[in-house]
């Protein structure tokens, strides 16, 4: 018998007079905290990404291409990865080399692309939060891991919640979540803040409002 059995054998025995159903899990906490109009939820959103920072713009579906263009152009990138679900009209203002996200791509020539423009399933206001879950519009988890530059384009005020409960609630736990707050950054004993360690060193969030965002 191995340590592995062993302790698997001593929780079987703690467990044995334990009753088989298991005890309902209380979920009576808070979920959100305060008050919010759909407008005041984005605005807190937009606060808390740009309190991390994130560089958060604006636009609305008909100006969504034309941003994106500028962007990437300000970046000074002469190539960009694509998500197979992207949406091609998000681009079609910019010529940029595009480059497909393919299984087979090594992180060394991932690291060789400038950019990349992906959409999200989520963002979470209280926090400031995106989430990826590997959607064709979003790509493979690597893909905004290893390129320095990221452009996140959040559907305003559909993919919005308030809290990390109703955001959980949108979300499939059997898929590859990705939770993004801000740029990816460390600190050392010091507090000396690096950023792009684990990840993009710049984060840029894109709100494009769909529709008539209720203020009251």
């Amino acid at each position: 018998m191995n340590s592995r059995e062993r302790i698997l054998g001593r929780v079987r025995r703690a467990l044995a007079d334990a009753p088989a159903d298991e005890a309902p899990i209380a979920r009576d906490y808070l979920r959100e905290h305060g008050r919010r109009t759909v407008a005041e939820t984005v605005e807190l959103l937009a606060e808390n990404l740009a309190d991390y920072r994130a560089l958060v713009h604006r636009a609305d579906t008909g100006g969504l291409a034309g941003l994106i263009a500028g962007l990437l152009e300000k970046r000074g990138s002469a190539s960009v990865l694509v998500p197979p679900g992207l949406d091609e009209e998000w681009l079609a203002a910019t010529g940029v080399k595009r480059v497909a996200d393919r299984a087979e791509s090594t992180p060394a020539e991932l690291d060789r692309v400038d950019s990349v423009v992906t959409a999200c399933a989520v963002a979470i206001a209280e926090t400031g939060t995106l989430v990826l879950d590997g959607s064709p519009d979003q790509g493979r988890r690597r893909i905004t891991l290893v390129p320095d530059h990221h452009i996140c384009v959040v559907r305003v005020p559909d993919q919005v919640v308030s809290s990390v409960p109703q955001g959980l609630e949108r979300l499939d736990p059997a898929r590859p979540l990705t939770w993004i707050s801000g740029p990816s950054a460390t600190s050392d004993i010091e507090l000396d803040r690096v950023e792009g360690v684990h990840g993009p060193r710049t984060l840029e969030v894109v709100l494009v409002s769909q529709g008539r965002i209720e203020s009251t």
